[in-house]
């Protein structure tokens, strides 16, 4: 990724933006965590409720300690085995960890990414929201440019991009059952 990009994306996420940007799979949009109205202007562009809960992408294990509690999982070598890469997580969340991010249930959905441009991004700015870029019921988008026609003007920057592979949305299990949610 353009270095410039990777900079103006920090900076709109640090100020309080909400951005587009590549995954392994698909386009996600994003935000910091815990700044809740970047979240819920997520959520409305994408006509999700908050009661589904978000996923949170990571660069590290380590930047997910302050939403998830590892130490409640059974199988960590699972985990660790996966990441990073194209598998989503269900793990307990901290107490601490804000309802617009849980949706209300025990457990975040948390993934280290083995994407370039999602691993910049979190080595800048720590664990950031990710979830697909598309209004409900629409395809994920896989180019900055399906992004803009998704979204017109309601993103406050898009990193320039074109998805070519033919992978699907990450993988979801649950990291206390290792019950499959979401095949890849």
């Amino acid at each position: 990724m353009n270095s410039l990009h990777l900079k103006e994306a920090v900076r709109i996420c640090e100020e309080g933006g909400v951005i587009a940007y590549p995954t392994e799979a698909v386009f996600g949009l994003g935000c910091l965590p815990l700044n809740e109205h970047s979240v819920q202007r997520i959520l409305k562009l994408k006509q999700r409720s908050v009661d589904k809960g978000l996923i949170l992408v990571a660069a590290s294990i380590e930047q997910l300690n302050t939403f998830v509690d590892f130490s409640k999982v059974k199988d960590m070598q699972a985990i660790r085995d996966s990441w990073p890469g194209p598998v989503t997580w269900l793990i307990p969340a901290k107490q601490s960890t804000p309802y617009w991010l849980t949706g209300g249930h025990k457990t975040l959905a948390v993934r280290v990414s083995s994407c370039p441009t999602v691993q910049s991004l979190c080595e800048k700015l720590g664990p950031i929201v990710s979830t697909s870029a598309n209004p409900k019921l629409a395809t994920p988008a896989k180019s900055s440019v399906q992004v803009d026609s998704y979204f017109k003007t309601g993103l406050d920057y898009v990193i320039p991009a074109h998805i070519t592979n033919t992978y699907k949305p990450t993988e979801i299990r649950d990291a206390q059952t290792g019950d499959i949610f979401r095949l890849s």
